[in-house]
């Protein structure tokens, strides 16, 4: 996968064009009607018990096997036109092992009792050879054995059982919507997932999932002709782990933008026809908007931007392998080492709660249990301002003085091991009752900003910038008007320390990708970030548009 794709594939700019470049599109192309095979796990029990009682007689002191069917549809069209419609599916086994101390993994897709057997005493074999330069043992964590289980997203109605006539439909409204109103171009995608995975290992756990993913994306362009000038806005939805519901929109999940401003946001359900008409009235007025000035400003962050410096200002430097320096691909390791946790430094402001979990209902990165058969939960990353505890996995518990894992190590796909991933990385809402329009009002001066844009951030996480999709200047508590070429700089530690309101949870909502980038070879990996509507008071901001 290319530099992070998080959030490169929102934008749709090359439309189509970006589908070789997908890593979930690995796999075979089939019927569609071929999604809605059922995954039996009375089979996938046998060849995981195969595998196990391979591994133990070729010495594995543990296991796991995770099988695994990936199944995804995926449909792009652009203004009154197809372009692609692919499904495709990807099945197999991946065993990992412990003999002498160190770790293997081997995976096939041959699905026999033999060939599992095989993959296991292979994936010994390299254990092996591991352990005579591995200088201390795998230690891990203990884990209970829950016997057998299962978890499924809790959706209302499969997508991929809805036509794709139907959702085809859907997407060719929204893009004639958008012309309608304006746009000159207009690029359109829905993207559904089902992982139906199958864990055991020789702790005593069977579990059976079944997790579904769910987004409905565009980017919208207006040029204009006389001058040779073009805008763009891209849709303000979010990946779920939601089913087809989530494309019936729902007048109570759409929150207002603030008065002055035509911005709706979307919390469990998501209009793709009204988001499609505004992006294109909005893209259409960047083109007179007046550019910033340059200077400090209190920024008023929504929730459909915020999410993404959350992201990489906090998910990312406080992974614990990255901490330690074991991982530091796609923008480095962290400045938040051991060390500097020891120090006491406060990360941010009082107000600043930050929460892990892989439980918030609808959430993209929902799970009932992590690839190493956890079960996932909830736990604090920073309380008060104060760095309280990282993202960790079994292997590395032990490194922080913990006996547990948090249920945060995950897999792109059956056939690459899995590592320690992002889980969901939320801010709490304020606690005092505190509207948008309440928050601008003691603004004097500032901007709001709303959707995920263009971002940069140094190697160590700490140094940043972030643009956004629409601006609005706020002059003596109210809104007067879009802006243009905006983006903000800031470090990490200054940047939170700034954070001097949170809207409360009516306003909350969830951000969230299927692309986040990690590792060499790289993987990719779902996850959202939930947040209200947040001020940061003090913030430079440079104008995007000047030439030096």
């Amino acid at each position: 996968m290319q530099r992070r794709h998080f959030m490169g594939l929102t934008g749709l700019a090359a439309g189509a064009l970006l589908l070789p470049r997908i890593p979930l599109l690995g796999g075979t192309e089939v019927d569609a009607a071929e999604l809605l095979r059922p995954f039996d796990a009375a089979v996938n029990k046998r060849l995981a018990d195969a595998a196990l009682n391979a591994a133990k007689a070729a010495g594995a002191s543990y296991a796991d096997v995770r099988i695994g069917r990936y199944l995804n549809q995926y449909l792009f069209t652009r203004e009154r036109q197809v372009q692609n419609i692919v499904s495709t599916e990807s099945q197999g086994i991946g065993v990992r092992v412990i003999v002498n101390g160190a770790w293997g993994f081997w995976a096939t897709n041959q699905l026999t009792e033999s060939a599992v057997a095989k993959a296991a005493t292979t994936a010994a074999q390299i254990a092996k050879a591991n352990a005579k330069i591995q200088k201390e043992p795998v230690k891990l964590a203990p884990q209970q054995g829950y016997g057998e289980v299962s978890w499924k997203t809790p959706i209302q109605k499969n997508a991929l059982e809805v036509p794709v006539k139907e959702k085809v439909e859907l997407l060719l409204a929204a893009n004639a919507k958008a012309l309608d109103a304006g746009a000159s171009f207009i690029n359109s995608a829905l993207f559904q997932v089902n992982e139906q995975k199958y864990f055991a290992s020789t702790d005593g756990s069977y579990i059976d999932q079944d997790v579904h993913r769910i987004w409905p994306t565009f980017g919208v362009t207006v040029v204009d002709k006389a001058s040779g000038k073009f805008r763009s806005r891209e849709a303000l939805s979010s990946p779920m782990g939601l089913g087809y519901e989530y494309l019936v929109p729902k007048a109570a999940d759409k929150v207002k933008g603030p008065a002055g401003t035509d911005v709706i946001g979307y919390k469990q359900s998501y209009d793709l026809l009204e988001d499609a008409a505004l992006a294109a009235r909005q893209a259409k007025a960047k083109l007179t908007a007046k550019s910033v000035v340059p200077g400090k400003y209190d920024l008023v962050l929504d929730p459909a931007h915020l999410g993404l410096t959350i992201h990489e200002s906090v998910g990312h430097p406080l992974e614990l392998d990255r901490v330690l320096g074991y991982e530091a691909n796609f923008a480095g390791t962290s400045f938040a080492t051991l060390e500097w946790k020891k120090q006491g430094k406060p990360y941010g402001s009082k107000l600043v709660n930050i929460v892990a979990d892989k439980l918030q209902p609808g959430s993209v990165g929902a799970v009932g249990y992590d690839d190493e058969g956890v079960k996932t939960r909830e736990w604090d990353l920073i309380k008060e301002g104060q760095l309280v505890d990282y993202q960790k996995i079994r292997d590395q518990a032990h490194i922080v003085g913990q006996d547990h894992s948090d249920g945060c190590c995950y897999s792109q796909s059956w056939q690459d091991v899995q590592f320690q991933r992002m889980p969901n990385v939320s801010l709490r809402p304020g606690k005092q009752k505190l509207s948008v329009d309440d928050m601008i009002k003691e603004v004097d001066k500032g901007i709001y900003i709303a959707g995920a844009g263009s971002y940069s951030i140094d190697q160590q996480r700490y140094n940043f910038q972030f643009g956004g999709q629409t601006f609005y200047a706020i002059e003596k508590g109210k809104i007067t008007g879009q802006i243009e070429d905006v983006a903000y700089q800031s470090n990490t530690q200054e940047f939170w320390n700034s954070c001097a309101a949170i809207c409360d949870e009516s306003d909350y909502r969830l951000f969230g990708t299927f692309f986040d980038g990690k590792g060499q070879p790289s993987q990719s990996s779902a996850v959202a970030h939930g947040s209200s509507t947040t001020r940061f008071n003090g913030v430079n901001v440079i104008n995007t548009a000047r030439k030096v």
